[in-house]
């Protein structure tokens, strides 16, 4: 099943997509796509349901698919391309950071230009939605704890990264640079997380362009290593890093101005496209 949260006078509501791609109203049924609806239980329920039943929703306007997501994990330099292009040696095991969840965003909201930003990147990320709770997970049981998959962007400010003290969180965090969506993809419906087209433009033209096949550290792989350093919750996501094309491996180095158009789609995903605008 495919899921949103549309909104509408002020709230985002659960839904979920019909056969045809309409949006179901499911705020009838669940609070919102959150914590118990995410697990082997919930989502059970919930794909039993009579899906052309539901209320039809006109709004085609969508918040981030998931609600109150408790963790956003990053994982740097999981592509060899990516690495390379940003002359960095290749981790000997997946990198991690943290991601502020006030930089959530939906879908099709404007990428915000945080105020004296110099450097702001693209990275189109395999995002993996935590459906059980789980610390310390085997590799071989990881999956039973993905409810699914969406996409994602790590929009990302470089110089606050690299340059502004500290760990690269300063540049991961700013408001609107942790777009998900536009759907909530469970996992039974994803034949292989691991065979998955990415890709990202810029103002038309292709930057980005990989498969999830080229990650050094897989889905089943980051969930379990990702457990062994905290717990995992249902709603959590993982970001998975990002195949080579972002800005600063471009020569020179390219970043994203105020009027610039950001499309990304992961396939059966779907797609998100951000305008950037200045800062507030």
């Amino acid at each position: 099943m495919k899921f949103v949260r549309f909104r509408g006078n002020g709230t985002e509501r659960p839904g979920c997509l019909d056969a045809e791609g309409s949006v179901r109203d499911l705020s009838g049924v669940i609070s919102d796509i959150e914590g118990d609806a995410l697990s082997p239980d919930g989502l059970a329920r919930l794909a039993a349901l009579r899906v052309d039943d539901l209320p039809r929703v006109a709004s085609t306007e969508f918040g981030p698919p998931i609600a109150h997501i408790g963790k956003i994990i990053g994982v740097g330099l999981n592509y060899r391309d990516h690495a390379a292009e940003c002359n960095l040696p290749l981790p000997k095991e997946p990198t991690l950071f943290l991601k502020a969840t006030s930089a959530l965003a939906g879908p099709n909201d404007p990428l915000v230009m945080p105020r004296d930003a110099t450097s702001v990147d693209w990275e189109v990320e395999l995002g993996v939605v935590i459906g059980r709770h789980g610390v310390n997970i085997a590799e071989n049981a990881a999956l039973d704890h993905v409810a699914g998959y969406c996409a994602g962007i790590d929009f990302s400010e470089r110089h606050f990264q690299f340059h502004r003290g500290g760990h690269g969180f300063k540049g991961k965090s700013a408001d609107t640079f942790g777009p998900l969506g536009p759907w909530f993809v469970t996992a039974d419906a994803v034949a292989d997380p691991q065979d998955l087209a990415l890709t990202l433009s810029v103002n038309g033209a292709v930057r980005q362009q990989g498969t999830t096949r080229d990650m050094m550290f897989g889905v089943r792989e980051l969930v379990a290593y990702c457990s062994g350093f905290m717990s995992l919750h249902p709603g959590d996501v993982i970001l998975t890093g990002t195949p080579a094309g972002v800005g600063m491996g471009q020569k020179p180095p390219t970043y994203l101005a105020e009027g610039d158009e950001v499309t990304a789609t992961i396939a059966g995903l779907g797609t998100q496209t951000h305008r950037v605008v200045a800062a507030r």
